[in-house]
């Protein structure tokens, strides 16, 4: 049977949910620059600043794989207008919180939020976009994660400098309330109605969502009190995140045994061709991608006296490469294929080299100047890495389950992220500790980024081993996997 015609508002309405997916996924960074405002203007403590940074990531990551699985069942434009729609209001109490608790339970609730509308971006990518374009789609969507990453700090920055003390914290939150509520107008207007189906209520795997919770909660609580002492508190958190992960993966397998809608049908990961490596690859890789900011944040800020419009700005090479490279390789996966990723990894790992060198070699009020060059040799492999990564691992995944592959490979990135800030951040500040020289803190904080890049392309070189002996052996192409 031939595929339905492609709807000719497809790239609109991408432009649409990327721009909604670029304002939840930059809120991950951007209040970072903001926190000293906070603590000056409401009295916030270091623990409820913390929690400012790490609830938002928390809840995000608690309710993807949940958020895809919403999206597949109740229709990808619904859960996208009820989340969009949450995230405006959550937005709207942050920036106007008096105190710092509400202010930690609106970026709470903002988290979980941004973690349902994010999944929703790879599904409708999944349902629109057929062949090259999906490509070129993922390339966006690619584009749109690794910048709205590496540009968080700039633009927090240019908010703090524009909107000034006392109160230019709040416009951090509050600049998402116009765009949300446009972007709302548009999504209802361009987005594909789905007819509503009977039953639905059935397709929701309640026990499913609890155990993946306790086991994501599992894994990420104690990294993200990492900073309060939380490795030393939770530990034994690990072991339940084990336990528990175990139990899910049982109960899932019931449940498909069953004839019922798993949360996550474990099939996904022995069943289709390159899942398993793309999201090991993009996990692995987020623990050295993500984790670098906040070291370049306080080693710019704390260690050479920037100001946070300067620390963004000296970082910015990165997200330039970044996004020239992310729309070039988008158009080329389809034809290069994993060899991307391994160019990309290569490149990442050969700027955090170059940067851990010249902080070394450069006196201090030129090191600015100096890693120019390196991080933009790093953000030029960052674009050949999030988006190829995306596609490929998505690209044989049936558009049933495109919600929930996102939101599986979304989780392996906020966990990732999660363990990269821990470890960095506990490498540089313990060097600074021992040698009392910020920069030689920041070369081993590069050094150990560059060799957990380094697992995520040892990872790539084996898939593109893998892609070579299936397409001899005459594998099946995309778009033919069976729904």
């Amino acid at each position: 049977m031939s595929d339905p015609e492609p709807d000719p508002r497809r790239w609109k309405a991408l432009a649409v949910t990327l721009a909604a997916g670029f304002m939840s996924l930059l809120d991950v960074s951007i209040v970072n620059v903001a926190l000293p405002s906070i603590q000056r203007d409401i009295g916030a403590s270091v623990g409820g600043i913390q929690w400012v940074v790490s609830g938002y990531a928390l809840t995000f990551g608690l309710v993807l794989v949940a958020g895809g699985r919403l999206g597949d069942a109740l229709g990808r434009r619904r859960m996208f207008l009820i989340a969009l729609t949450g995230f405006v209001v959550t937005s709207a109490l942050a920036g106007a919180a008096p105190n710092e608790t509400l202010l930690v339970v609106a970026r709470l609730l903002q988290g979980a939020a941004g973690g349902l509308l994010t999944p929703q971006n790879s599904g409708l990518i999944q349902e629109l976009f057929r062949g090259p374009e999906r490509g070129k789609a993922f390339g966006m969507f690619g584009a749109t994660v690794g910048i709205s990453t590496a540009v968080g700090p700039v633009l927090g920055g240019v908010i703090l400098a524009t909107f000034g003390e006392p109160d230019g914290w709040r416009w951090v939150f509050l600049v998402n309330i116009p765009i949300g509520v446009v972007a709302l107008v548009l999504a209802a207007r361009l987005l594909p109605r789905r007819p509503r189906r009977r039953g639905v209520a059935s397709e929701i795997d309640v026990v499913g969502a609890l155990l993946l919770g306790v086991a994501v909660l599992g894994v990420l609580l104690p990294l993200v009190e990492s900073e309060q002492g939380g490795l030393a508190r939770l530990w034994w958190m690990f072991g339940v995140a084990v336990v528990v992960g175990y139990l899910f993966v049982r109960w899932e397998r019931r449940v498909v045994a069953r004839g019922r809608a798993p949360l996550l049908d474990v099939r996904l990961f022995t069943g289709t061709p390159g899942f398993s490596a793309g999201a090991a690859i993009g996990a692995v890789y987020f623990c050295g991608f993500t984790g670098m900011w906040l070291v370049f944040a306080v080693f710019f800020q704390s260690g050479l006296g920037y100001t946070p419009l300067e620390s963004g700005l000296a970082v910015t090479p990165f997200a330039i490469g970044s996004a020239v490279a992310s729309a070039v390789a988008g158009r080329f996966v389809a034809r290069w294929g994993r060899r991307i990723t391994v160019t990309g990894l290569s490149l990442v790992v050969v700027g955090l080299l170059c940067v851990a060198l010249v902080v070394q070699l450069v006196p201090s009020g030129y090191v600015g100047l100096g890693v120019a060059l390196p991080l933009l040799v790093g953000g030029l492999g960052a674009g050949m890495v999030i988006s190829p990564n995306t596609t490929l691992t998505l690209e044989c995944v049936p558009t049933r389950m495109a919600g929930v592959a996102g939101g599986v490979l979304q989780t392996g990135q906020r966990v990732g992220t999660a363990i990269g800030t821990a470890v960095l951040a506990s490498v540089f500040h313990a060097v600074v500790t021992a040698s009392e020289r910020f920069p030689v803190g920041l070369s081993v904080s590069m050094l150990a980024a560059a060799g957990m890049i380094g697992v995520a392309l040892l990872l790539a070189v084996t898939e593109l081993v893998r892609r070579g002996r299936r397409s001899r052996q005459g594998s099946p192409p995309v778009d033919v996997v069976v729904e």
